[in-house]
């Protein structure tokens, strides 16, 4: 496996620090600071974490399995991609929130969400053609239930 460098700096030190985990790819991030999510509001929580990902290499964000059922938010953007050139001094990492159940306090080092890094998409071009020949699948929606 060839392993990458992520540099990483954080915002003080009272912020959890990040580990792979065992098992699985996805690694959780952890509240900065104390945030008060309101009901149908974005409200983008501070992960009090910047980072420089490798060449090549881009982060998504989502939500954690739990994150619904712990706190009662979803994610605003459903997935965040940070590129690699987010990586200035400033550039910090958040989790845009909305609550769908009342005003929520989000405690700080609490973990709120996931990133894995991704390969970029390599440069494509367009063909436009008449017709697809491959064999038709059915259709939107069609693969079951």
């Amino acid at each position: 496996m060839n392993q990458k460098t992520i540099k990483i700096k954080y915002l003080d030190d009272s912020i959890t620090r990040l580990k792979k985990i065992e098992k699985g790819d996805w690694i959780d991030l952890y509240v900065a600071e104390n945030t008060v999510v309101k009901e149908n509001e974005v409200t983008p929580i501070p992960l009090g974490i910047a980072m420089k990902l490798p060449d090549g290499y881009e982060a998504h964000l989502a939500p954690r399995s739990s994150t619904y059922k712990n706190f009662k938010i979803i994610q605003a953007n459903s997935v965040g991609v940070i590129d690699n050139s987010y990586c200035g001094p400033d550039d910090w990492w958040y989790f845009p929130a909305i609550s769908l159940n009342g005003e929520r306090m989000i405690k700080k080092n609490e973990r709120i969400c996931q990133f894995r890094i991704i390969e970029k998409q390599p440069e494509i071009v367009f063909e436009e053609v008449k017709n697809l020949t491959d064999k038709n699948r059915g259709g939107f929606g069609s693969t079951g239930r």
